[in-house]
């Protein structure tokens, strides 16, 4: 899996590298039982802190995407092994009528996270 970060984004490093995970997950880019880079090696290629990288992988687990093993790193979960084909499918709706809309994606997602408070 390749990750990027664009350091002058408003979004927190973190932030950006678990969003990143996520939406492998959910394309199904990634497998259950599949390992993610270690954390020292992934914050050396993206030069930044370990810190970052452990919090972003802190908080996928705590979502239950990801097990952290002693020894074996970062591990995807059986959770990110569900289905996500009717969620696409409705956001591809979505995006159509965003679209429709002359709506931004932005503004697409703001709405979005509205929708899920």
């Amino acid at each position: 899996m390749l990750f990027r970060i664009d350091p002058t984004a408003s979004e927190p490093l973190f932030e950006q590298l678990a969003g990143q995970v996520r939406a492998a997950v959910a394309r199904g880019d990634v497998r259950p039982g599949e390992r993610l880079p270690g954390a020292r090696d992934l914050a050396a290629s993206l030069d930044v802190n370990v810190h970052t990288v452990l919090h972003a992988y802190q908080d996928l687990r705590d979502e239950g995407l990801l097990e952290l093993r002693r020894g074996r790193g970062a591990v995807i979960t059986e959770r990110a092994g569900a289905d996500y084909s009717e969620l696409r499918a409705a956001l591809a709706a979505v995006a159509r009528e965003a679209r429709r809309l002359d709506l931004g994606p932005e503004a697409a997602a703001d709405l979005l996270r509205e929708a899920m408070r």
